[in-house]
């Protein structure tokens, strides 16, 4: 089994090729070793060999498909979307934005005790509060419903999981599902995704609390038979009651809602699979994330979500084909509403949403305005230099430091929310030296014993009071979002009135409890960032 080509990386720039071929033996030996629950955080600075970001990887142009304001004809704007996602059309009317911890949570709740055919569930993890207990009730109780009324019973539940993150602890994830597989066995899945990165030395050595940043499964896709929530959000109970965060169910959606549920089986496939005795097993033909050849996993892992990919956009294409003949814009009527999903998976090779995010950022001419959020701001270097190098206004707006998830929490955690004053501090100097004020805006969102969340940016077109255009769904913008982790968001393009006018009222809701930043922000006594936290800002910014 090979050593992970970072720890190569690091031995070569250091030392000799003889003590480079020294350690790449006895890595190669340590890597047979049986796995170990236990770690020391010395392999803490392990990860630390991120890769600089690359020039932003434009998508190819069609002539005259974006980039010109105005009113008429939105798909001018974004059809070139459509050349390289799925375009699902759906009626605006069926698409709804959550506000709240709560609608979100009881909206999940009811449609899991009414769903018939399937519930689908993509989560980083899932708590193990009261709040998730219901949860896992009402999936029982919709289970039995079946089985009561069917010799064949008709619905099924499929969970996928982070690793990672799901098996910390005695009591976690796995353990709170357990009943239902060991008792619905034929009707239920759980899966639990495994990054190929934490392999070998690293997995041997890197604490359960730490382990997740190398990377993890992050989609969060909340589906139940045709309808669908994307969001950020975990199944947690924080995330049910205090901490803010973005939603949006689509009804009756079923070609969006079959896209999706295929995509999270795609990634269950080539996903260890959750036993009623509490072990792990893979599919029959999958290699091993962490035991079998890293290049093996990545090419079988891309190639069966690529397939989700390419046969919907394939589908999708033939179907708006014919329904649109040769009209330039959107259809008439109900279906005034695209959605595309976005899929980014670089350590499969997947860079979807990547692409299209800075096509978008690219594009945002003078005279439109976008509103961008981050629960944790740490912009990528290609993102950063496209915002300051547009000619869009941009309003950004990220997590106050006590409303920050990481704020008050012991050992190196608690440095988190520091290390983000920071990096906030180094982007607004630079938009200050770029002379770029006027144009450039930092918020910091406040609310009193909550945490923030949200992501996702609202796209204003010259001279519109209303938004067009979001992106919503798991995705930071940061560095682990674009180059570690599992992340899914759909692009919303609407004509529609209504959904516009849901839109704006959530982006303002979100933006009436911020603040502006300006620089004596940072001179304030409770921005103050110890020295030892600015040295190593760097290497926590690739990895929370």
């Amino acid at each position: 089994m090979a050593a992970p080509m970072s720890w190569r990386r690091l031995v070569y720039s250091v030392y000799s090729p003889a003590i480079t071929g020294v350690f790449t033996r006895i890595s190669d030996r340590l890597f047979r070793v049986r796995d170990r629950r236990g770690g020391s955080s010395v392999l803490l600075l392990a990860p630390l060999l991120a890769e600089a970001d690359p020039a932003p990887c434009r998508v190819a142009r069609p002539t005259g498909s974006a980039g010109a304001q105005g009113t008429d004809g939105l798909c001018s704007h974004f059809r070139w979307m459509a050349e390289h996602v799925p375009a699902f059309r759906v009626p605006g009317t069926h698409i709804h934005i959550l506000t709240s911890p709560d609608q979100f949570y009881q909206a999940m709740k009811a449609r899991i005790k009414t769903a018939k055919r399937r519930v689908v569930m993509a989560s980083l993890y899932l708590g193990t509060g009261q709040l998730e207990q219901e949860l896992v009730d009402c999936m029982e109780e919709a289970l039995q419903r079946s089985l009561d009324n069917s010799h064949s019973p008709d619905l099924k539940v499929s969970i996928l999981l982070d690793y990672t993150r799901g098996s910390r602890g005695q009591i976690n994830s796995r353990t709170m599902l357990l009943p239902l597989l060991q008792r619905f066995s034929s009707q239920m899945r759980v899966s639990l995704y495994h990054t190929p990165d934490l392999r070998g030395l690293l997995r041997l050595l890197v604490p359960q609390r730490f382990n997740e940043t190398i990377g993890v499964q992050h989609i969060k896709v909340y589906l139940f038979d045709d309808s669908i929530i994307i969001s950020g959000a975990n199944l947690s109970d924080s995330y049910f009651t205090n901490r803010q965060d973005r939603y949006v169910l689509l009804e009756n959606c079923r070609e969006v809602a079959d896209f999706f549920s295929e995509l999270v089986d795609a990634v269950g496939d080539v996903s260890l699979q959750l036993q009623p005795d509490d072990s792990v097993t893979m599919l029959e033909g999958m290699v091993h994330p962490y035991k079998g050849n890293r290049q093996d996993f990545s090419a079988v892992a891309r190639k069966r979500i690529m397939e989700v990919m390419n046969t919907a956009h394939m589908r999708q294409r033939l179907l708006n084909r014919s329904e649109d003949s040769e009209d330039e814009g959107m259809s008439e009527g109900e279906d005034d509403t695209w959605v595309f999903p976005l899929v980014q998976m670089k350590p499969l090779g997947i860079q979807v949403d990547e692409q299209v995010t800075q096509r978008l950022l690219t594009d945002a001419g003078p005279d439109s305005t976008v509103f961008l959020t981050s629960g944790y701001f740490n912009l990528t270097r290609a993102y950063m230099r496209l915002v300051l190098g547009a000619g869009a206004s941009y309003r950004i707006l990220t997590a106050s430091p006590e409303v920050n998830g990481f704020f008050g929490a012991k050992g190196v955690a608690g440095a988190i929310p520091a290390a983000y004053i920071h990096i906030a501090r180094q982007f607004y100097n630079r938009v200050c030296q770029l002379g770029q004020q006027e144009r450039v805006h930092l918020h910091e969102y406040h609310r009193a014993q909550w945490t923030f969340h949200a992501k996702g940016l609202w796209y204003y077109l010259q001279g519109q009071d209303r938004p067009c255009l979001t992106l919503i769904g798991s995705p930071n913008f940061g560095y682990r979002s674009v180059h570690r982790d599992l992340e899914a968001q759909i692009a919303i393009v609407t004509e529609n009135e209504e959904l516009q006018s849901q839109l704006q009222e959530e982006q303002e809701m979100l933006y009436q409890r911020s603040t502006e930043v300006s620089s004596s922000t940072f001179e304030r006594p409770d921005r103050h960032v110890k020295l030892w936290v600015k040295l190593v800002t760097p290497f926590i910014k690739n990895f929370f």
